[in-house]
Parts: structure tokens; sequence; C-alpha cells
């Protein structure tokens, strides 16, 4: 599974972390930064990066690092087929996937312990669309193409 991920300043520690530790278990990872602390991005800067990534089906999952990973979600989530959830315990990273078919995750650099994260990004990864939720398959597939027709008109099929 290819993996693209990246932080603003508030992020960068956890995003080594979470880059380290995919890297670990042998995910391919594309890193786009920020590189260092000493070369800080802004999170509306950083989040087109994985975005675009995504939206192009160069990188399966994205993963976004802010300091609480709100910003991030909320400029991921203006890219059409982007599906973006802010998660902060292993709980909502999975119902991220299973749920709402989330293709990035966001995270607080401030507010997720890099052991946490890991771990919320490892249940995430290891769930699929629906999964766990069989007898709502149809009631959760249904409600994801309901909103792939709200984002068409939304982004006047662009």
């Amino acid at each position: 599974m290819k993996i693209a991920i990246a932080s603003d300043l508030s992020g960068f520690p956890l995003k080594e972390a979470i880059v380290k530790h995919l890297r670990d278990k042998n995910y391919e990872v594309t890193d786009f930064g920020i590189p260092n602390d000493q070369e800080p991005q802004p999170y509306f800067i950083q989040a087109p990066k994985v975005a675009r990534v995504i939206q192009k089906g160069e990188a399966e999952r994205g993963i976004l690092i802010c300091g609480t990973g709100q910003g991030m979600a909320i400029v991921a989530n203006k890219f059409k087929g982007v599906y973006a959830c802010v998660v902060a315990d292993i709980f909502s990273g999975e119902r991220a996937k299973i749920i709402n078919n989330a293709n990035i995750i966001t995270l607080g650099g401030w507010v997720t312990a890099p052991f946490v994260a890991c771990e919320i990004v490892d249940a995430w990864l290891s769930m699929s669309f629906t999964q766990k939720m069989e007898f709502k398959k149809d009631f959760l597939t249904n409600a994801f193409e309901e909103v792939k027709k709200l984002e068409e008109v939304n982004f006047n099929g662009k």
C-alpha cells in the first residue's frame, strides 16, 4: 500500500514517528515534509500535497498532521475525491475507514502521543469500508454514494 504523509511545524515530530513506524512495517511512504523543524510550511501548503496525490490515485491513503488535525482536514476536504477525517483515538481511526471510507486521516501533534498515533494509523490501515459493519453495508454504501453526489454538485463536476 502506498501512503502519502505531510505535516506542518506543529505536526513535525509526530510525522517523523509515524513515517518511521510505517517504514519499519514495510509500507511505501511518500513523505511530503516538512523535512525538518527549520523549514516550516503552514497546513494550507502541506495538505494539498497529499490531497492531490490521493486525488490522482498515486497513493491509496494519506496522513496529515498539524497541531490539532482540524486545519489539515478542512483543507484536504476541499479536493474532490478526498475524504479526510480528524481522528484522536483508535476507535475513531477504524470508523473513519469503516463508516466514512476516509482515504486521509488527520492527527494532532499537540494532542496525540506518538505511540497512540501509530496505533491509530495501524487500526485505520487494517480496515476496509463497511468491515465490522456488514449488517449496515447497504446503508453505508448508499450513504457514501450520496456524499459523492453532493461532491459532484458542490465541485461543479470538477
